[in-house]
């Protein structure tokens, strides 16, 4: 029978030598310091040497609040805020406008790759910026002689339907009427002009009302378009009824405060063409800009930085990579708004590898994120980011917001086809920006014999005028992963649950409490990390349902 006397001894103590339990709080206050490391002990590199993800753990705190209060917003540059901190990486089998379009619908950002023609680019950008909007000041208007087909081929082309007719042809132009998919949908002869189809019975309202009023109107008139027409019936802009659903669906959205449409970002690199890339890239409404390049400490990048601050100055720029202060401190200097931060990280990279160069990215984010925060220049952790905790982690070290690029190429919205691997697993191609597949991609240089100058990974690892190519990544495949509309929303409940154990409400205080050391972690050592993952002898990993 088990003993009821209360005496049995606990660690070496028993009897009279217990404390009061009641005061557990007070007692714990003897003690020096809290259980664990701070951030800056963690990751002092002349002890422990640089740390990745996998290293260290964080402890955790005090759960005072449900996880669905923890606020994600985190600074992408020094002007633009996102909701969910998370970046798609400007890589060919990544990002291209789906991806962009999907990743600013759920809050974060897609950052478009340029190892494309700068028309394919600017095609892009254009795609995401008219996905969205408030008031639509430059909306696609044909004239009442443009024939059915014409109007067929501009609904395939932009992806609507549903364009105002003018007299001209063109806005501040007499409006004459509308016509629709549902106009077009059953006429089978493409050669009829638009005036025999269109809708003629408009409801409008006037220039100068205000977006609000204007989506009242538009809502209860059940109309698809509500034309915004001047005191002689000119149109001046336009709203659409799919942007008011898009707003009910997507309250996360990444978008512009005036303009209402998806903020977009594009990569260009650092040679003298990349300038006249870029000005296409502005025109067709471009809001950040990433200077593509795995070392970003370069006359190259410096003297782009400061070109573009000079001749775009409502343009963002992120400039990188790096992995160091000093080369952090030089883009700072030149002007940045954002640096991203990884080199040889990244799954489809061999840069550290071959090159000997680069830095472990959890002693890389720490290191250049606490500096760039002194000067008010947000980081982005690019590269090493495998699951849900490397994403915690990389925020926890300093970076506002974290890029993905393998953990991403496996969705629905990433370029290319999925196919079935000889394991029978569906996947998806996915290839770094500096493996031979990519650097020998033909497509920038628009198939021409100089193509190899014109490549974005050839741009990116400084080897346009090279006879032979020294790959610095690999290329395969990834396990598909679904759609982005399942994926990052289960990205962003792992971060919130996460964010809740360690006992913070926001990106904000995370970063706070890392910096005054309240934040605790721990070295994990490979032994810990065999205990911390899956010990069984067969089992089925399922991420979210």
């Amino acid at each position: 029978m088990p003993s009821t006397q209360g005496n049995g001894a606990v660690n070496g103590k028993s009897g009279s030598d217990f404390l009061d339990h009641t005061q557990a709080l007070e007692v714990l206050k003897e003690y020096k310091s809290y259980d664990g490391l701070s951030c800056q002990d963690l990751m002092d590199t002349t002890t422990r040497g640089g740390l990745t993800y996998n290293d260290f753990l964080i402890l955790p705190g005090y759960i005072g609040f449900p996880a669905s209060e923890v606020a994600l917003d985190s600074p992408i540059t020094k002007r633009i805020t996102l909701k969910t901190p998370f970046v798609s990486s400007p890589m060919d089998t990544v990002t291209e406008h789906e991806m962009a379009i999907h990743m600013a619908l759920q809050g974060g950002l897609g950052v478009i790759h340029h190892n494309c023609s700068p028309e394919e680019q600017a095609e892009m950008v254009r795609k995401v910026k008219r996905y969205e909007n408030g008031f639509i000041n430059d909306p696609v208007v044909i004239s009442q002689d443009t024939t059915v087909g014409e109007a067929r081929a501009l609904k395939e082309k932009w992806g609507f339907g549903g364009f105002p007719v003018t007299a001209s042809g063109k806005l501040g132009s007499k409006l004459l009427g509308i016509v629709t998919n549902r106009d077009l949908q059953f006429e089978e002869d493409d050669s009829l002009t638009v005036d025999k189809v269109m809708v003629t019975d408009l409801i409008t309202a006037p220039s100068g009302v205000t977006l609000l009023e204007a989506n009242k109107i538009l809502a209860k008139s059940k109309k698809g378009k509500l034309p915004i027409v001047d005191t002689d019936f000119n149109l001046v802009s336009m709203i659409s009824r799919s942007d008011l659903t898009k707003n009910l669906h997507f309250p996360l959205a990444s978008k512009l405060p005036d303009s209402k449409q998806l903020i977009c970002a594009a990569a260009i690199g650092t040679r003298p063409e990349d300038k006249l890339r870029l000005q296409q890239l502005v025109d067709a409404g471009l809001d950040i800009v990433i200077l593509d390049s795995s070392q970003g400490n370069s006359m190259y990048q410096i003297e782009m930085v400061k070109w573009i601050k000079k001749e775009h100055p409502k343009l963002d720029v992120i400039g990188g990579n790096v992995v160091t202060r000093e080369q952090a401190a030089s883009l700072i200097a030149a002007g940045v708004d954002g640096l991203r931060i990884g080199m040889g990280s990244g799954s489809a990279c061999i840069t550290q590898e071959v090159m000997a160069v680069g830095r472990p990215q959890a002693a890389a984010v720490h290191s250049v994120s606490t500096f760039a925060a002194r000067f008010g220049v947000p980081c982005i952790a690019d590269g090493g980011v495998q699951n849900v905790g490397h994403i915690v982690k990389g925020l926890a070290l300093g970076a506002s917001t974290v890029m993905m690029g393998g953990l991403l190429a496996g969705t629905t919205e990433s370029p290319g086809t999925s196919f079935v691997s000889r394991e029978g697993k569906l996947v998806k191609a996915y290839r770094g920006m500096g493996s031979i597949d990519a650097m020998q991609d033909k497509k920038a240089g628009g198939g021409g014999k100089n193509s190899q100058a014109s490549n974005a990974g050839t741009a990116r690892y400084f080897s346009e005028g090279d006879s032979v190519l020294v790959a610095q990544g690999v290329s395969g495949a990834v396990a598909h992963r679904g759609p982005i509309s399942k994926f990052v929303p289960y990205l962003a409940a792992g971060l919130k649950h996460s964010m809740q154990d360690c006992g913070q409400r926001s990106l904000k205080e995370l970063h706070e409490s890392a910096a005054n050391g309240t934040l605790r972690f721990e070295i994990r050592t490979a032994s810990a990390q065999l205990e911390g993952n899956v010990n069984m002898e067969s089992y089925e990993k399922k991420l979210y349902a």
